[in-house]
């Protein structure tokens, strides 16, 4: 594993030297070309002009910001390359905070995090089981490619992660989704109790692990086979879709509690108190004689 970035996790007077390396296996992911059906040749990327349709070069290009219907704030590269900001090559901490305050949408990208050299080794184990212990995450701001990234850094495992955070500018907000305001009104007093407790019941008997969990990339793997067979020029077989009964609310879940044979989760009754084990001796028996006639 080659890493991608190298510098600091720092928090007051504190730096640990850290080596930053991608959490996810691109590598694994399927990826297709273009090609003109004719001859199979690649097709290039046209930079192409939508408004007078003639293809440009590199230096006829700029870029420009919309305001307003065909009005655009033209920003040159030397306007953007004045914006720069500082960088120092290290992680920030500016805050650690319980990881329930950081919403799920805020999370990006992942990477490991991992020590550099020998003399990162204690302070980087320190800091993973401070944030173990405690249950905090530390929150902090790291320059990568000229852009002030916000990041959290949370323990996984034996090691550190460091996840790329969505400024809240960015996220749309869960109250501006149609037909969310009907929703809203329908709270625990609201709802049937009976289809309540029917849901709650269906729920913990499928409590299980994620390890127990099948989470197997399924059209991944239909697509690989999918391109072997046509390298192979064998025949591609199709999936039926499965349709979906309707069913009101209460049925759906009568029928579900029927087809699950999973048992209720319960607690475990507090073990017993062990007793001695009591050796008896026992004679072994004489071999009953069978009568032949």
């Amino acid at each position: 594993m080659r890493s991608i970035w190298k510098g600091h996790i720092r928090f007051l007077l504190v730096a640990i030297p850290v080596r930053i390396y991608n959490a996810i296996e691109t590598s694994e992911k399927i990826q297709f070309n273009q090609l003109h059906r004719d001859d199979y040749g690649p097709i290039g990327y046209d930079k192409r002009c939508k408004k007078c349709g003639e293809i440009v070069t590199n230096d006829q290009i700029t870029k420009g910001y919309q305001y307003e219907p065909d009005r655009w704030a033209i920003v040159e590269p030397e306007d953007v390359a004045k914006i720069k900001i500082k960088t120092t090559r290290a992680v920030d901490i500016v805050g650690f905070v319980d990881r329930e305050e950081i919403p799920t949408t805020f999370y990006d990208a992942p990477y490991f995090a991992g020590p550099d050299g020998a003399v990162s080794e204690k302070p980087y184990a320190l800091l993973r089981e401070v944030m173990k212990q405690t249950g905090k995450i530390g929150v902090g701001k790291v320059v990568l490619r000229d852009r002030e990234d916000l990041v959290a850094v949370f323990p996984h495992e034996d090691g550190l992660v460091l996840q790329k955070l969505h400024y809240p500018h960015e996220l749309r907000k869960m109250e501006d989704v149609p037909d969310l305001e009907n929703v809203q009104k329908l709270d625990a007093t609201k709802l049937n109790k009976n289809e309540l407790k029917l849901a709650t019941t269906l729920v913990q008997e499928m409590g299980t692990t994620l390890g127990e969990i099948d989470t197997a990339d399924q059209y991944h793997a239909a697509l690989r086979d999918l391109i072997d067979s046509k390298i192979k020029g064998r025949q591609v077989t199709e999936f039926e879709v499965e349709e979906v009964p309707r069913l009101d609310i209460m049925s759906a879940l009568k029928k579900s509690l029927q087809a699950s044979s999973r048992k209720p989760m319960v607690k475990a009754p507090a073990p017993a108190a062990k007793k001695k084990p009591q050796i008896e001796l026992v004679k072994p028996r004489a071999a009953k004689k069978r009568k032949v006639g």
